[in-house]
């Protein structure tokens, strides 16, 4: 028999399964006629010799992490990929296969998303299905299909029946994911659940799934499995999917979040120049009623809204009135989008079993530059990677207590070292640890221990393999895939959410505002669509306008990437930049320099009417949460109703409507009414901000 399993491994499957430096040494080896003996049994075993006596067996089931080898390296190793390379070169020109050795070959059993509703889809996860057999449509995309046609028999074949049984029992409590459908960009499916990733990287063989937490013994495997036929049933023609998986009806009575939400009401009617010590007490109360319910982004939100206090109690520069308010209006928000059913699933609003920590299995990461940040007395340096496996970004953050006058800048900051490597090294570079451990946040930290090794080598800035979910061609595209996210309020509270790679076609115009001390770029994307690369001068990074006007003019060579934080503006697609790729990698916040270079181009900021009345709104509303709605003066309503009346002269009649509503709200003793009123005006006011 002829093992497609082996001849649809790609280079990339191949090196997502062990490592490119690995596969580069055996295709060099096969290349050089350095093959072993292969023979294979009547169950389809295929079995290798080599002629230093090292021997290896490929079983028919659980793709290449079931394979044996005789030599000492742990994992997939360089004689199973020489073993692969050897046998997908045997059976190039087998008579009959069309299917060339780096192309995925087609399942005898896909099944297109979205096919007849009596499909193998309309079982209940957890239970049998039949896979589809009907591969019309496929049109030899090989890309076309499902894992949700996968059988619970070739699940248990393939995991263990004891693996499958824990995924049942946590079926039974029910759980959620988003499925990713693969399409001719991004070939591979993928489901998120709450624990982690999982990358099905050869079409209908389940043993070469793959996911990123570490130990869960193939139980995510089966839960994304199941994921992909409730989406399959649920949203056939949908590319994303966001789906709940078995367990009871969805219940909206969550006490914690009650207590939290009355918790954030009392601090918006009382005020933060108000507020006693006894708040610190029911903080804590909430903080740990809400770990014990699992509600995760809630906790987080408590969890800043405390630092604020803290901040302002010991007058630290952390605090700001904006931040509050945006905090005391997330928590009603997340607990009306629960009890009003909105199309997010309540367990993304609230980050339901979203696990504290997960433990990483060997994983590879690129450094997509790094973000300097300055306040309250210390000095921190967030350095941004990309997770490719798992379409994902992490942050790995570290901050430094400034101790004199001179707070050290960026390019000091770059020579801190963590895992053996300077922060400037892991923010350009290519990191590979077996001690990684991801937070619920997305944040990234290195475990210690003995046997944990992390390895950082020098990156060149070859961005062209990330997946499209973090690389982006078209800035009009993905100003468009920005514009379908959930509102920032509901969404999960994860570092870097925003964090994308633009490949540049050109940079056609640089400029700086000298009154706001910004620099501006235009830059297209290689597939076309516009951008404006923008940044803003601070102290804690100096020579940062200067590397990034450099590396965009082409100093160090035609610019290829930017790395950075996305949002839409009025023009479109903006980004914040954390990087830089050329000839080399430049990380504008690390970059050295003093900031007295000459930028030229000097442009003069456009006044933009709608922003500054948005602007003005919401610094009236945080304001009135800073001073506590039961505090405001007199002629507080009045000033409301005059900021109403600005925002509908630039055409935001909604947004007034809100803010002139809060003024008819408040009296002489105001109430849960007033706290309404305030939520929904907040609410409008970062919707429409957010959607321009």
């Amino acid at each position: 028999m002829t093992r497609d399993d082996l001849i649809a491994l790609t280079p990339d499957v191949l090196a997502a399964l062990s490592n490119r430096g690995l596969l580069k040494r055996a295709t060099k080896e096969v290349d050089a006629g350095e093959r072993p003996m292969l023979t294979e049994d009547t169950d389809g075993a295929v079995r290798a010799a080599y002629p230093d006596g090292v021997t290896v067996t490929l079983p028919v089931r659980g793709g290449l992490a079931a394979g044996i080898c005789s030599c000492p390296a742990p994992g997939v190793c360089r004689h199973l990929l020489t073993v692969v390379l050897t046998y997908q070169r045997t059976h190039a020109d087998a008579p009959g296969r069309e299917v060339a050795p780096d192309q995925p070959a087609a399942s005898d059993r896909q099944a297109v998303p979205g096919h007849d509703a009596a499909s193998s889809h309309d079982a209940e996860p957890g239970h049998d299905v039949t896979p589809g057999l009907d591969d019309a449509g496929s049109g030899g995309e090989p890309w076309r299909w499902s894992p949700g046609d996968v059988t619970d028999e070739e699940l248990a074949a393939a995991i263990g029946a004891p693996a499958l049984a824990a995924a049942k029992r946590r079926l039974r409590r029910g759980y959620t994911a988003v499925v990713h459908r693969p399409d001719a960009a991004d070939p591979v499916p993928r489901v998120e659940l709450p624990t982690g990733t999982v990358r099905f990287l050869v079409p209908r063989q389940i043993g070469y799934a793959r996911g990123d937490a570490a130990d869960d013994g193939g139980e995510s495997i089966a839960l994304a499995v199941w994921a992909c036929r409730a989406a399959d049933r649920e949203h056939p023609d949908r590319p994303e999917a966001q789906v709940r998986v078995g367990g009871p009806a969805t219940v909206t009575d969550h006490p914690a979040l009650d207590a939290a939400v009355a918790l954030a009401a009392d601090v918006l009617l009382t005020g933060v120049a108000h507020l006693g010590s006894g708040v610190d007490a029911r903080l804590a109360a909430a903080r740990r009623d809400l770990d014990a319910a699992g509600l995760r982004w809630p906790l987080l939100a408590v969890e800043d809204l405390a630092g604020q206090l803290e901040a302002y109690a010991a007058r630290g520069a952390r605090y700001r009135p904006e931040t509050l308010a945006d905090l005391l209006a997330e928590l009603p928000a997340r607990r009306r989008a629960v009890v009003n059913a909105g199309a997010t699933p309540p367990e993304r609003v609230l980050g339901t079993h979203e696990p504290a920590e997960t433990p990483l299995r060997r994983v590879r990461l690129t450094g997509l530059g790094a973000r300097v940040r300055s306040s309250g007395g210390e000095v921190g340096v967030d350095v941004v990677l990309a997770h490719p496996a798992a379409v994902s970004v992490l942050v790995l953050r570290r901050a430094y207590p400034v101790t004199g006058d001179d707070p050290p800048t960026g390019r000091e900051l770059a020579g801190r070292r963590i895992t053996g490597a300077t922060l400037g090294a892991l923010a350009g570079g290519n990191v590979v640890s077996e001690s990684a451990v991801r937070s619920a946040a997305h944040q990234l930290r290195f475990a210690a221990g003995r046997l944990a090794r992390t390895t950082v080598t020098p990156g060149a800035g070859d961005w062209s393999g990330l997946p499209p979910g973090l690389l982006a061609r078209d800035p009009d595209a993905l100003a468009a895939e920005l514009a379908g996210r959930p509102p920032r309020l509901l969404r999960p509270r994860t570092a870097a959410e925003s964090v994308r790679v633009l490949a540049l076609g050109e940079v056609r115009a640089i400029g700086y505002a000298a009154g706001e001390q910004r620099l501006h770029a235009t830059v297209t994307g290689v597939d076309g669509g516009t951008a404006t690369v923008t940044a803003t001068h601070h102290a804690a990074a100096p020579g940062a306008l200067d590397a990034l006007a450099a590396a965009l003019d082409g100093t160090h060579g035609p610019p290829r990437y930017v790395s950075g934080t996305v949002r839409r503006g009025a023009d479109g697609l903006v980004v914040e930049p954390l990087a830089v790729v050329a000839d080399t990698v430049v990380v504008p916040d690390l970059a050295p320099g003093v900031g007295d270079g000459r930028l030229a181009g000097a442009v003069d900021a456009r006044p933009d009417p709608v922003a500054a009345a948005l602007g003005a709104a919401a610094a009236l509303l945080a304001q009135a949460a800073h001073t506590g709605l039961r505090h405001l003066p007199a002629a507080f309503p009045e000033r409301l109703r005059a900021t109403a009346a600005g925002l509908a002269a630039v055409g935001l009649d909604r947004c007034g409507a809100t803010v002139a509503g809060l003024a008819g709200a408040l009296g002489a003793d105001p109430g849960e009414p007033a706290v309404r009123a305030w939520v929904d005006a907040w609410i409008r006011l970062s919707v429409t901000g957010e959607s321009r």
